[in-house]
């Protein structure tokens, strides 16, 4: 088991610095657009217009992630809900979707912390709070709906997209596209979470825990629910390949994985019993 830990440990911490680093960039973006002592919210005085600028920073941030070369080792999941629809579609062993989701949870609060240390009440100011996710007053059940079509959506979006190596190299983009429209659609509604770690920390930092239900629920369900779809309409046609958003071949993959990018290049995958590498196998691109 330790020596299994060991192996996978890069991975873990890979993910944990993913969502730290996306809480780091969500606080400070949301302090300079929003503190009303930033001389952008000055600049910038309509709410829709600085939702715009916050979404392309967080969609930018979203893309830098996946596309980085930590990111591509890991998969870049940084979403518990992510990683447990893998689980759920046979692509990560259980032990290592128990060390993924303790990193995501680990690493959004660690990140969002950093910040607040560094930012001190910047962070904590009313207009920001730890940038917590909370629904519209008295439109509880329309920010569950909104997050779980949110989620729905996005895991739709990577299935369809990750699964065709033609295809694989642009699910960051798409990604990114999405979070950003996501926020400047939904952020009013539901604070635009999609994502159990990332809300999880801005509470327990913030101490806002409004309708906290919905965002441990309806993410999971949102992206089990679109896992499922597609396992019925696409999965003779259009296997589940990997667990990664972005499959390039130089780098070490963890996961039960079977693909082979649009030029017959094979990746690396390491067996699960801890034996040494394996060419992976795919019988259908």
């Amino acid at each position: 088991m330790w020596n299994t830990l060991r192996r996978r440990l890069p991975e873990y911490l890979m993910e944990a610095c993913g969502l730290g680093s996306f809480m780091i960039s969500a606080g400070f973006f949301a302090i300079l657009l929003e503190h009303p002592l930033s001389p952008l919210n000055g600049l910038v005085p309509e709410a829709a217009l600085r939702r715009v600028l916050m979404g392309a920073a967080m969609g930018l941030t979203a893309v830098a992630i996946i596309y980085s070369p930590w990111g591509k080792r890991s998969g870049a999941h940084i979403n518990p809900a992510v990683t447990l629809t893998f689980l759920r579609l046979g692509k990560i062993a259980p032990r290592d979707a128990l060390g993924y989701v303790a990193a995501q949870f680990a690493g959004g609060l660690a990140g969002l912390a950093l910040l607040g240390a560094l930012a001190g009440p910047l962070l904590a100011t009313p207009q920001v709070n730890f940038v917590a996710t909370v629904p519209r007053a008295g439109q509880s059940l329309e920010a569950f709906l909104a997050e779980t079509v949110m989620s729905a959506t996005l895991m739709t979006v990577v299935l369809h997209l990750s699964n065709r190596p033609a295809l694989n190299r642009f699910t960051g983009l798409a990604a990114g596209v999405l979070v950003a429209s996501f926020i400047f659609l939904a952020g009013p509604l539901s604070g635009m979470s999609i994502n159990p770690a990332r809300s999880v920390a801005s509470a327990l930092l913030s101490g806002t825990w409004t309708a906290f239900w919905i965002y441990l629920t309806a993410p999971l369900l949102g992206m089990l629910a679109a896992a499922e779809i597609y396992q019925r309409l696409q999965a003779r046609n259009r296997p589940v390949l990997c667990a990664k958003l972005h499959h390039e071949t130089p780098y070490n993959c963890i996961f039960r994985c079977r693909y082979k990018d649009a030029a017959g290049h094979e990746c690396v995958a390491e067996q699960e019993q801890g034996g040494p590498l394996q060419t992976c196998e795919q019988t259908s691109i």
